[in-house]
């Protein structure tokens, strides 16, 4: 890059002045710095201690399985048929009405078998319905 030192014309310089610039920047990064390390100290609390607690049996989701057969298990426990899987669903219902019911469906069931188990919890007056899947 030159530069003209012995100019006998006045033109003005069409060139931008960058050191200003350059001089400002490296000062804020320099405040920068030196306020960072004190953004991240944080005051000293003394949390209140308390014990463990046992988790709500109750708001835990009943496990509804369905096998590659077509059998039915509510929390583990086989069912005879759809009906006593109705029955048990309205007498939990009664325990706790804001219950939710998580469907593990086999891959190899039929459809059909997916919507009898469905309605059969709608019918009880479950609305909270949710599947379980595995990710791939």
């Amino acid at each position: 890059m030159g530069f003209k030192t012995n100019s006998e014309d006045d033109a003005a310089v069409s060139e931008i002045n960058v050191t200003p610039l350059v001089d400002v920047m490296l000062v804020l990064v320099i405040i920068l710095l030196v306020t960072a390390p004190l953004l991240t100290q944080s005051v000293n609390v003394a949390l209140p201690k308390t014990t463990s607690t046992i988790p709500d049996t109750q708001k835990q989701p009943f496990q509804l399985g369905i096998d590659a057969q077509g059998g039915v298990t509510l929390n583990k426990t086989p069912l005879a048929d759809l009906a006593a899987l109705d029955t048990k669903l309205k007498s939990e219902l009664v325990q706790n009405p804001d219950m939710a019911v998580h469907v593990y469906a086999d891959q190899g069931v039929n459809y059909g078998k997916v919507a009898e188990v469905m309605a059969t919890v709608q019918h009880a007056g479950i609305s909270k319905l949710a599947f379980v899947t595995v990710e791939q």
